[in-house]
């Protein structure tokens, strides 16, 4: 394992909506990065109307400028469902995976409860011409199940040469607190032919570190040489950003400690960090993730050093 701490710059704010679109009034959320060619990026990213359904839209920036917004999508890239279906309360993507000119667009699917405030599940989107994205099924590919009563959420998917991997938010319960329902979820693994139908066998990659531990959440992995490498969000009080390795990407240490990124003195990352996206770009590493509110602060960039 590294003996020596990661140190992370942070490079800034790069973007919160103002409010003046519709289906983009606020949030952020879920940063995801696809290259587009030399230092231009897109970067997906979940928003919010005005009945907090969640979006996915875009936005274009030179990561050698990341201040400076060169284009921003005026219509969303991914909408809420209809009527009863897995999404129809909002559609947040959390990974993209581009193989053979096809692109997947896993995204969590949102539906409102009663007794309980959400019921998220994992849904897919594909892309094969002009970034039109369309809906796989209007169903989802990863629900809860027999063996997971509660829902799924947010996932990393990296397609192998031998098969897909996934490592996904996992509910495990829901237990009262303070009158209110609170979720408990951490993060499960499982594999694939197709990237669309999965093999779930319980196993987990990220535990609950003590019963305080109620949310892990948004996985981002890097197969780097001899081991895998997974930068995520964990929260008691509120979410700090972890970081875990493993030699055969099922089961993880925990090596938060090493992570050397924190919250700032003040401002839009001051009261807590989450959702890291991990990438390389030309012998650097960056990571886009979230600051206060759970992206209503909008989203940031750092740079490993």
């Amino acid at each position: 394992m590294n003996l020596h701490p990661f140190k992370w710059r942070k490079l800034g704010l790069v973007f919160c909506p103002s409010g003046e679109t519709p289906w983009m009034k606020s949030h952020a959320a879920v940063p995801i990065a696809e290259n587009l060619g030399g230092d231009l990026f897109k970067i997906h990213f979940s928003s919010r109307d005005d009945h907090n359904r969640s979006h996915t839209g875009y936005l274009v920036f030179d990561i050698s400028r990341p201040d400076q917004i060169l284009d921003i999508s005026t219509e969303p890239v991914l909408v809420p469902g209809k009527l009863g279906e897995f999404d129809d309360s909002g559609a947040m993507a959390s990974w993209l995976v581009i193989r053979q000119n096809i692109k997947f667009l896993y995204y969590a699917g949102w539906n409102l409860g009663i007794t309980v405030p959400f019921h998220n599940s994992i849904g897919l989107s594909v892309s094969t011409q002009n970034d039109e994205y369309n809906r796989y099924s209007n169903g989802p590919i990863v629900d809860r199940s027999i063996n997971e009563p509660h829902f799924c959420g947010s996932c990393c998917v990296l397609p192998g040469d031998d098969f897909w991997r996934m490592w996904y938010l996992s509910c495990t319960e829901w237990r009262m607190l303070n009158g209110k329902p609170e979720h408990r979820y951490h993060i499960k693994y499982a594999e694939s032919n197709d990237g669309i139908h999965w093999q779930r066998d319980g196993l987990v990659s990220i535990d609950y570190l003590n019963d305080q531990e109620h949310a892990i959440s948004r996985p981002s992995v890097i197969r780097d040489n001899d081991r895998w490498k997974m930068w995520y969000s964990y929260r008691g009080q509120s979410y700090r950003i972890g970081y875990a390795e493993s030699d055969d990407g099922r089961s993880w240490k925990r090596l938060d400690h090493q992570i050397n990124l924190d919250i700032s003195p003040s401002g839009w990352d001051s009261e807590m960090i989450e959702y890291p996206f991990v990438f390389d770009h030309k012998g650097q590493r960056y990571m886009l993730y979230n600051g206060n509110g759970y992206g209503k602060t909008g989203f940031g960039l750092a740079v490993l050093e």
